[in-house]
């Protein structure tokens, strides 16, 4: 069941969807904090139970929430359009925000799915106090033209295909996700978007995952990263696409929790 609290961001004040996961094999105390940060189409529903079988096997405490636009969070205003530093404004305005209106202290280890991955990554780069470590899945730290091409294909599923109606099971303004989403990641100046300069801020453990198959990026993605955060560990995974929590999940729990806690020891 999942809750909801207000922030003030972009000079208004926005319902943010949230959820807590408890631990169930750790002393509340001192169990880790995992922070989920959702797709460029994601919501707190989309994670589907995830979230919560990571959380269990981690021992850890877990919060999965809805950026703004998102979900059952307050939808873009009418006219809204996101700009090229649309996952910047995520990372250090809402994340921050949103984890000062919960009272969450502690350093968390940010999961982060494709743009939530590169929302991780700025998060960390920015806030080096407040993360303890980095699982990414399948994120973005350049555009490829793979990643544009499919985005292109998405569009044309959302207008003529299945797409809207698949989305609107989980988000309460479809047409606000999506049309974020796409029309920016779209928008010729954002082919040079880049964010390879911030990875030299970052001095958390990261370990980056990506499936061989991904339809919306390449190897050198996560391979970027590594080149960038030394101490990087990799996972690629074959038979895999850009869900790798979707596809393989399995693995990726086994490696998630043997990752923190390694990590944790140290």
């Amino acid at each position: 069941m999942s809750d909801s609290v207000a922030i003030d961001w972009r000079d208004r004040r926005v319902e943010i969807e949230y959820a807590w996961l408890p631990a169930r094999h750790a002393e509340q105390a001192k169990a880790p904090l995992l922070v989920f940060l959702h797709e460029g189409l994601g919501s707190l529903s989309m994670w589907k139970d995830f979230p919560e079988r990571l959380c269990d096997a981690a021992g850890a405490r877990g919060l999965v929430f809805s950026r703004p636009g998102y979900g059952r969070s307050t939808p873009r205003a009418e006219g809204e359009t996101w700009g090229l530093d649309f996952m910047h404004r995520q990372a250090e305005e809402v994340l921050p925000a949103l984890l000062d209106a919960l009272d969450v202290a502690q350093p968390a280890w940010l999961v982060g799915h494709s743009d939530g991955g590169s929302i991780a990554l700025l998060h960390a780069a920015g806030h080096p106090a407040r993360v303890a470590g980095l699982v990414l899945l399948a994120p973005h730290i350049f555009v490829e033209d793979i990643t544009l091409a499919n985005i292109r294909r998405a569009r044309e599923d959302y207008e003529h295909g299945s797409l809207r109606a698949g989305l609107a099971r989980h988000h309460a303004d479809p047409d606000s996700a999506f049309w974020g989403w796409n029309r920016i990641w779209l928008h010729p100046p954002f082919a040079r978007w880049n964010i390879t300069d911030a990875l030299a801020a970052i001095r958390c453990p990261v370990l980056a995952i990506q499936g061989l198959d991904d339809a919306y990026g390449t190897l050198a993605q996560i391979r970027g990263i590594a080149e960038g955060v030394p101490g990087t560990e990799l996972l690629e995974l074959p038979q895999c696409g850009h869900s790798p929590h979707r596809d393989q999940s399995a693995q990726v729990i086994a490696a998630t929790n043997a990752f923190i806690h390694h990590r944790r020891q140290r």
